[in-house]
C-alpha cells in the first residue's frame, strides 16, 4: 500500500472494510459519518479501487477490499500491541471479546468461568454471537476474538485448544420406552422412535445424522431445535427421543420441572469433542491468551458428570 496515507486513514480503512458501513465507522471512531464519507473518498481516491459498493441494502467489498482486510485487522493488532504493557494484568484491563459459540458452549465453557472472569478482569467484557459455519473467514477478519466448538475444522488454519471430550445420552420422557433400563441404547431402537434434531450454525448441521452416515437415513427427525434451552419442555411433552452430550443432560437435571431420563447413547454416535479455536492475527495478544486460558481452566475444574444422570427431574 503506497503512501501518502495516514494512520488515522488506514484505521478508518480498516474499520470500514470490516464493517461494511459508513454509520459503523462513524460510530466505532466517535465522529461524524460525513467524515468518514470523506475519509472514504479520500481512500477510493488513493487506492485507485472503490473498495465498498451498494448491494442491496447494505455494502459488499470489492476484490480489492477483501484482499485488504485482512492485511489491515494483522496491522491493528500489531499497532496495538505496541501500546501493551510486557507485563499483563487483567485487573486493568478494559476490553470486549466476541465469541461465537451455541448455547451448549454458553452452558459448558462460559457459565463455568464467568464468576472468575468478573473477579479477576471486572472491565472485561463478552459478547456472545451466533456460530457461524464459517468459522476461519470470521476469526480471520476479525469479526470474532475466539469460537467455541465442536463442529468439525480444519487444524492446519486455526490455532486450537482441546477443552472437554464429552458423551453422547439418550434423553427422553421417564414413561418412554427407552426409559425404562439404564443401559446403552442399542442403535436399531435408538433409530425405531422419532427424535428431536439439533442443528448448529447457520448451515443447520446436525451432528448425529452426519455422524450416522448411511444409517441416518433411517432416523425419523420430526422437529429440530438450534438450541438446548427448550429441549426439555419439547421431550417432556411428547415420545421424542434427543441425543445430548452428557453436560447438557446434568443441565435439564438442574433445571428441574421436568421428568426425563437418560441413558447411555449407541456408540456409533461416538464422543464429543470440544474445542477453543483462534487465528493467528490474535495469537500473541496477550488478553486474549489470558481468555483462552482462564476457559481452559474452569473446564478443567468443572468436568462433566462421572456417571449417567437417570433422572432428570
Amino acid at each position: 500500500m503506497a503512501l501518502p496515507i495516514s494512520p488515522n486513514l488506514l484505521l478508518t480503512l480498516a474499520l470500514l472494510l470490516k464493517t461494511k458501513s459508513v454509520s459503523g465507522t462513524a460510530l466505532a471512531l466517535g465522529i461524524s459519518q460525513p467524515s468518514v464519507s470523506r475519509s472514504l473518498s479520500q481512500l477510493r481516491a488513493a487506492l485507485k479501487d472503490p473498495l465498498l459498493v451498494r448491494s442491496g441494502n447494505g455494502m459488499a467489498r470489492t476484490l480489492r477490499g477483501e484482499e485488504l482486510v485482512g492485511r489491515l485487522a494483522d496491522w491493528m493488532v500489531a499497532t496495538s500491541a505496541l501500546l501493551v504493557e510486557d507485563s499483563f494484568d487483567p485487573a486493568r484491563v478494559e476490553r470486549r471479546f466476541r465469541i461465537a459459540t451455541t448455547d451448549f458452549g454458553v452452558m459448558a465453557v462460559l457459565l463455568p468461568a464467568i464468576a472468575t472472569l468478573r473477579q479477576e478482569a471486572p472491565s472485561i467484557a463478552v459478547d456472545i454471537v451466533p456460530l457461524s459455519h464459517a468459522t476461519h473467514r470470521a476469526l480471520a477478519e476479525g469479526n470474532i476474538d475466539l469460537a467455541i466448538s465442536g463442529l468439525e475444522h480444519d487444524p492446519a488454519q486455526l490455532h486450537r485448544s482441546p477443552l472437554f471430550e464429552d458423551q453422547f445420552l439418550c434423553v427422553t420422557r421417564k414413561d418412554h420406552p427407552l426409559g425404562q433400563s439404564t443401559d446403552p441404547v442399542p442403535l436399531d431402537d435408538f433409530l425405531a422412535y422419532p427424535h428431536l434434531g439439533l442443528t448448529v450454525s447457520e448451515a443447520e448441521l446436525d451432528r448425529v445424522t452426519i455422524t450416522l452416515g448411511a444409517v441416518a437415513e433411517r432416523r425419523q427427525v420430526v422437529a429440530n431445535l438450534p438450541y438446548f434451552g427448550l429441549a426439555p419442555d419439547m421431550l417432556a411433552a411428547g415420545d421424542l427421543v434427543m441425543a445430548v452430550p452428557s453436560r447438557a443432560a446434568a443441565r435439564f437435571a438442574e433445571s428441574g420441572g421436568h421428568h426425563l431420563v437418560a441413558r447411555p447413547a449407541p456408540a456409533d454416535l461416538g464422543v464429543l469433542q470440544y474445542w477453543l479455536l483462534w487465528h493467528e492475527r490474535s495469537h500473541r495478544d496477550p488478553a486474549l491468551a489470558w481468555l483462552r486460558d482462564l476457559l481452559s481452566r474452569a473446564c478443567a475444574v468443572h468436568e462433566g458428570p462421572s456417571s449417567v444422570p437417570a433422572v432428570c427431574k
